[in-house]
């Protein structure tokens, strides 16, 4: 088993700001033994409209988030899992998941294929496609020191057909780092990710903003870790006063387990493979 651990924070429009809230759960994830930290959904900066989303993105190569998450991974050799913005060629922004390893080279990068449009009575009013390009990939699950990791972010969590295409392709870990609003979080968060660990048997790591990033938004939290059970094995609050973890070893045998016992046998004669 080996241990992984999961961060929540509340990013504002401050790169600076955010990078050190990172280097406080970077600290926290060595002090536990986690052999990765898994970070939510635009970690870098979550700004206060589309004209400032754009505006803040940055390459990773300029970006000092990445390269401040970068030189962090290297000096503790943590694995790190992270959502940020990179400039798309329309002007208009990628929403990344990019995977950092233990050398600070980024390996890994999936780019958000469903976004959220929204306009909730007496809630935010988010359009997210107004400034943010869709993926049109879903990448394939690759190895980790905690597992063989699948890649998906926040809005994706509702459509189940990522998770089963990556469970067919073997993961054993799929991410689900989030923004939720208070109201959906409330509604669906903890049941969507259930579900979503229950169905591909596997163990779902969704790492949540929470807290005001500014006066117009608001994210609900809640980090969890589920295993291929449908067990909640880590968890955190809305809390946002200060970055936080919540840790739990990834038990391979439980998940081979499940997997043998439970088998689930497709009819892929009946409808198509995923």
């Amino acid at each position: 088993m080996v241990l992984a651990a999961v961060g929540q924070l509340c990013s504002t429009a401050s790169m600076t700001a955010n990078l050190a809230q990172c280097q406080i759960l970077v600290r926290k994830a060595v002090a536990a033994g986690a052999k990765a930290l898994f970070l939510p959904e635009a970690a870098d900066y979550i700004g206060s409209s589309a004209a400032e989303t754009v505006s803040l993105a940055r390459s990773v190569q300029e970006s000092e988030f990445v390269l401040g998450l970068q030189e962090e991974a290297r000096k503790a050799k943590l694995h790190i899992n992270v959502g940020i913005h990179e400039p798309a060629p329309d002007g208009r922004v990628k929403n990344t998941l990019v995977w950092i390893d233990e050398k600070g080279a980024i390996s890994q990068r999936y780019q958000k294929i469903h976004l959220f449009d929204v306009d909730i009575k007496d809630g935010p009013v988010l359009k997210e496609s107004s400034s943010v390009e869709k993926g049109m990939e879903i990448v394939p699950p690759f190895e980790t020191p905690v597992g063989r990791v699948g890649l998906s972010i926040c809005f994706d969590l509702r459509f189940p057909e990522i998770s089963l295409a990556l469970k067919r392709q073997n993961a054993q870990i799929i991410t689900y780092p989030s923004a939720f609003t208070v109201p959906t979080g409330r509604a669906h968060w903890e049941t969507l990710l259930r579900a979503r660990a229950i169905e591909t048997q596997s163990y779902v790591i969704a790492a949540a903003q929470a807290g005001p990033h500014n006066d117009k938004r608001r994210s609900y939290g809640h980090s969890l870790i589920v295993n291929p059970w449908g067990e909640i094995v880590a968890q955190l609050g809305d809390e946002h006063e200060e970055p936080q973890i919540a840790v739990t070893h990834i038990d391979f045998d439980l998940l081979t387990k499940v997997r043998r016992e439970m088998p689930l046998l497709r009819r892929t004669d009946v409808y198509p493979e995923i």
